[in-house]
């Protein structure tokens, strides 16, 4: 196997065995496993070679992101754990208890901290991959997503029909396709992120074609599978998923389209126009969303309940937060006792607002930190005098993820984490790796 097909092969593994954030323990325990070898792999090249300009910042986001999760499992003094925001309870349990203040650490948490940091071994083992190793080809990775993404397309169906054999875990979607998801909004954020990917994959491959009968095969071949993914959309039917499919493929189309330039303005306007369209239909359309309208069933489960309570929770614990991993405990202690039952609401359903309550303003900085620099790659990505198609595709797909993170939480499975964290390593402007050459020899002259 050649370096190349390290990245494509780990990828796959990821979507095929990371598609649940809580169920599939033993999947995501073999996907935390197989990412120690890669990441000390990359630490070592690191350490041979050093770091270049292009991975600094991407490689300083990563390095943050695990600090803070560590120090919040650093235990502190009860002086200073007790005079942080929330835990006034905590302390109040140690009183009726009768039991003298402990150390404890930042989190409230600390095994589902700790917990956090493994699960997030996937996306940083793709991550170092790709910019350290450069261990992939642009053609490998989009091959893999579009095969994982027809493939679930095939199984969804037969999960919509065949009833409740054919899905892979135990919790999940049942009645809806889902692939090889446990959760159906998950599924279509793959499908979402297969538009942009597939385009970019038939421009590669009628780059390298050689003959027009074989571009016409690619094309027909392409063609039919955008067709498989408006059923998988429609077998899926998340509205979130149909809603975003709109600007993922007009915006696909206009950047690997072939429009003259004189209607690329007036078909950017009209994108944008049914973007906001298709996005308002769904956001006011009698289509059942549980964010938007008056909710009469199951209220304490809906996305206006959860955003709601977590907003109103994160204020409570900023400007520290409550610690990584914490939701789910913490969103309990505040619902009402009226509303608990044999369900409860395992993630906020807008990781935008979790990472709030989890970290407080640091998180929500440094996202504002990444965000500025997916922003000043969007900017020399299209400002390239060479495209790079993959690249691209990433930026697309980038972008669609992080919409669907406000309404879901698509990036806590190790399937979605790792395709996002490969897709930062795209846009980071790394190229896959090459062998160097062996110096020539110069020729040895003897005098006597």
């Amino acid at each position: 196997m050649t370096r190349h097909m390290v990245v494509p092969i780990y990828l796959l593994a990821c979507l095929l065995l990371g598609g649940a954030s809580q169920a599939g323990i033993a999947a995501n325990l073999l996907l935390q496993i197989m990412a120690i070898p890669l990441i000390g792999w990359a630490l070592w090249r690191l350490a041979q070679d050093g770091t270049s300009a292009q991975i600094r910042i991407p490689l300083a986001l990563m390095g943050l992101l695990i600090v803070i999760a560590l120090l919040q499992l650093v235990p502190l003094p009860p002086a200073i754990w007790t005079a942080l925001p929330g835990r006034g309870s905590v302390v109040e349990g140690y009183r009726l208890l009768g039991v003298p203040l402990p150390w404890l650490p930042l989190t409230l948490a600390p095994y589902e901290t700790l917990a956090s940091i493994l699960w997030l071994l996937p996306a940083f083992a793709t991550l170092l991959a790709v910019i350290v190793l450069g261990a992939f080809r642009g053609r490998a990775i989009a091959a893999v997503i579009v095969a994982v993404t027809l493939v679930s397309v095939a199984i969804g169906a037969v999960q919509v029909v065949g009833g409740t054999s054919a899905y892979i875990y135990e919790k999940t979607s049942f009645g809806i396709a889902v692939g090889f998801f446990a959760n159906g909004n998950h599924y279509a954020t793959l499908m979402l992120v297969c538009i942009p990917f597939l385009a970019a994959w038939q421009t590669a491959l009628l780059k390298r074609s050689r003959s027009a009968r074989n571009a016409s095969a690619i094309r027909l071949l392409v063609v039919a599978a955008y067709a498989v993914i408006l059923v998988g959309l429609l077998t899926n039917a998340s509205l979130a998923g149909i809603g975003l499919s709109v600007p993922v493929t007009l915006g696909t189309w206009l950047v690997f389209g072939r429009q003259r330039p004189q209607l690329r303005r007036g078909l950017a306007i009209v994108a944008a126009v049914a973007t906001i369209a298709a996005l308002l239909t769904i956001a006011i359309g009698p289509f059942g969303n549980n964010l938007f309208g008056e909710q009469k069933k199951d209220v304490e489960l809906t996305r206006q309940t959860s955003f709601a309570l977590t907003w109103r929770v994160a204020k409570n614990y900023l400007p520290i937060g409550s610690g990584t991993g914490s939701f789910v405990p913490i969103y309990r202690t505040q619902e009402p006792l009226s509303t608990i039952g044999r369900t409860y609401m395992n993630h906020a359903h807008n990781d935008w607002l979790e990472l709030l309550l989890e970290t407080g303003i640091v998180g929500i900085v440094l996202a504002a930190a990444f965000l500025t620099w997916w922003v000043s790659r969007v900017r020399a990505i299209w400002r390239a005098e060479e495209p790079d198609r993959f690249a691209q595709a990433a930026v697309i797909a980038t972008a669609a993820i992080m919409l669907h993170s406000t309404v879901d939480y698509p990036l806590r499975t190790a399937a979605l984490s790792a395709v996002f964290a490969m897709c930062i390593g795209l846009m980071s402007g790394i190229r896959p790796y090459v062998r160097p050459r062996r110096s020539e020899q110069t020729a040895r002259h003897l005098s006597l």
